[in-house]
């Protein structure tokens, strides 16, 4: 993808003295008292934030929080803890601007944070004279958000649109990197772990993945479905019946093109969906009727393992069993260490996948973590994010 990054326009000079909108992503989770409970999105936006300072702009950030009403603040919804706690993390007063639509009061070497965004009325519906009101408050546009790369608002596509310079920040350029060469020019062979409870959450992305990789593993319920669309019985396992035409017809185009969706040969069963449930390791044949699958089988954990150590690109979304219970975790966790051990760029996303991640301890071995959730998801389906056909237009002229 081509488009302007942030880091450039520092690098050549072209900040100094201008005046910097930053779109980051800073809806943290809160206590009951509005107490920001988890900062990671926080302390993510600062490398983009302090570039800018470093850089010497007047630096404006926005970003939205919770769901407010358009039109309708609620102190619910104010930003100034996160002011706080950003104020913090640079080491300098982080002013909270409400009402600033109509004009910004910020110096060179300044920062200022605008409240959320998201109280504007017309931000969802990316409303033209909002977003020219936003573009007229900056030199320079700066998406450093992915988390909102998949929504045209005015404050992540309507701005980037009629700012005089749209670029990406280092969190977005991060993303938009990973993703290009993890599915636009990847190295082969290309592996996707696509698992979660159900195929109908995810069946655009197995249809979108069938027509691009060279092996599609399935987990979770998912997986589930993909053996009785095989003809295996699955006992009383979670599973969607009424897609089997739809699990079929994407195990026929992996096959069509000389690719595979591997289907479990033996898996890890239990009589009831409990902690302490006791664990039974059977063949995927063996199945009974009053049994649930919670995990793949540690043989076809090994073959899987072994393939993707042979991999050239590997992306993961969602963990192959019920890995938060200790009886039905080897599955995921052979295969995060085989993506760790293996020499494959890997890039993952989704919360359960990065929850595993965190789990077996393997971040430093993966190649791209994203963060973005469902801006990740609709990557994987194959669609073309708003924030990135903005900037890779602006960047083009």
């Amino acid at each position: 993808m081509n488009f302007l990054r942030f880091s450039d326009l520092c690098a050549q000079g072209r900040v100094a003295g201008q005046r910097v909108f930053i779109r980051a992503d800073l809806n943290v989770p809160q206590d009951a008292n509005g107490a920001i409970t988890e900062d990671t999105r926080v302390r993510a936006s600062v490398p983009c934030i302090q570039m800018a300072l470093d850089a010497g702009a007047a630096v404006m950030v926005t970003s939205h929080l919770g769901r407010p009403t358009e039109g309708a603040f609620n102190p619910a919804d104010t930003l100034a803890p996160v002011a706080e706690r950003l104020g913090a993390l640079l080491g300098r007063e982080v002013k909270l601007v409400t009402h600033w639509l109509d004009g910004v009061a910020v110096a060179p070497g300044q920062v200022v944070l605008l409240e959320n965004c998201r109280v504007n009325v017309g931000e969802k519906k990316n409303d033209e004279a909002l977003s020219r009101k936003m573009a007229g408050l900056c030199d320079i546009f700066v998406h450093d958000a992915f988390g909102t790369a998949h929504r045209a608002e005015a404050s992540t596509y309507g701005i980037a649109q009629f700012a005089k310079i749209a670029c990406a920040g280092p969190l977005l350029a991060a993303e938009m990197d990973a993703i290009s060469k993890a599915l636009l020019a990847p190295k082969r062979p290309l592996v996707a772990i696509v698992a979660g409870s159900k195929v109908s959450t995810k069946l655009t992305i197995l249809q979108s993945l069938a027509a691009n990789v060279d092996q599609l593993i399935v987990g979770g319920g998912i997986a589930n479905t993909f053996m009785l669309a095989a003809g295996l019985n699955i006992g009383k396992s979670l599973a969607e019946p009424d897609l089997l035409d739809q699990a079929k017809a994407v195990i026929a185009a992996m096959q069509a093109r000389g690719a595979a969706v591997p289907i479990p040969t033996d898996v890890v069963t239990a009589k009831t969906f409990a902690p302490d449930a006791v664990a039974n390791v059977k063949a995927a044949t063996d199945v009974a009727d009053d049994d649930l699958i919670l995990d793949i089988g540690p043989q076809t954990a090994q073959r899987l393992a072994a393939q993707l150590k042979q991999a050239g690109t590997i992306v993961r979304n969602g963990p192959v069993g019920v890995f938060e219970f200790a009886a039905f975790e080897n599955g995921t966790k052979v295969i995060a260490h085989a993506i760790a051990e293996s020499s494959a760029f890997s890039i993952a996303g989704g919360g359960d996948t990065l929850a595993a991640i965190a789990k077996y301890g393997i971040e430093s071995n993966m190649g791209y973590i994203s963060t973005g959730g469902g801006a990740f998801l609709e990557v994987l389906e194959g669609k073309t994010l708003p924030a990135f056909e903005v900037l890779t237009r602006r960047a083009l002229g």
